[in-house]
């Protein structure tokens, strides 16, 4: 019963925030953001009364001086929310396919997000390149998820190339981040009742790595810590 208010109250915020926010799409990007953030916060808030599920951030006291990329474990939608939330104004790596959902595409543009088509090849890696260097100049941090997609909590999947271009081409700190949401929010179902979701921001990668050593120090910090908050 919870779940099933839970849904309905999800939705009807959603349908609110987006018809609220339209006159925004011809207002300074910030008040998108602003709304952005007032629907996550609206979200999270909606989590801890009807579902008992609230949340936890460690490890803040690691973030260096701003901008930076983080480099975050995805395993459930909750993780494309909790976004708008840790950071003030991220630029998110994003599926391009996204921008096609009506009013909340268009608010992904206007925020100026980082849209990519993972089918372009080279051609993706290299709009992400230059529109986070965009975001840079702008003091933004770049959000990715260095697998490109979901993976269920416990399962393995390999690690993209996406992000060694950026902490390279842009000689830029990259902070890894373990999380366990997908314990409490599987990405093929609803939220459970009950629970405490963790993000923990692990020790940073500061420029200067090769490919092979940046690769093993980012996927091996982030999985080892995402299997510890899961255990």
């Amino acid at each position: 019963m919870k779940k099933i208010l839970f849904i309905i109250l999800f939705w009807s915020w959603s349908i609110v925030i987006n018809i609220l926010f339209i006159p925004s799409l011809v207002l300074p990007r910030k008040v998108v953001v602003f709304g952005q953030k007032t629907w996550a916060v609206g979200i999270m808030y909606l989590l801890r009364k009807i579902l008992n599920l609230t949340y936890a951030i460690e490890g803040k006291e690691l973030l260096p001086v701003k901008p930076y990329i983080i480099a975050i474990k995805h395993q459930s939608m909750w993780d494309t929310i909790i976004l708008h939330l840790i950071d003030k104004d991220p630029a998110i790596v994003m599926k391009k396919e996204l921008l096609k959902i009506p009013i909340y595409g268009w608010y992904c543009k206007k925020s100026k997000m980082i849209p990519i088509d993972r089918s372009a090849g080279l051609k993706s890696l290299k709009f992400m390149l230059k529109e986070s260097k965009k975001a840079l100049k702008e003091n933004r941090n770049i959000i990715i998820f260095p697998q490109g997609t979901r993976v269920p909590p416990r399962e393995k999947s390999a690690y993209l190339p996406g992000t060694y271009l950026l902490y390279n081409k842009l000689n830029i700190t990259v902070i890894p981040c373990a999380l366990n949401s997908g314990l409490f929010w599987p990405s093929n179902n609803w939220p459970a009742t009950g629970g405490n979701i963790k993000i923990r921001f692990l020790n940073p990668i500061h420029p200067g790595l090769d490919k092979d050593h940046f690769g093993k120090e980012l996927k091996e910090s982030i999985e080892r810590e995402s299997d510890l908050l899961i255990d």
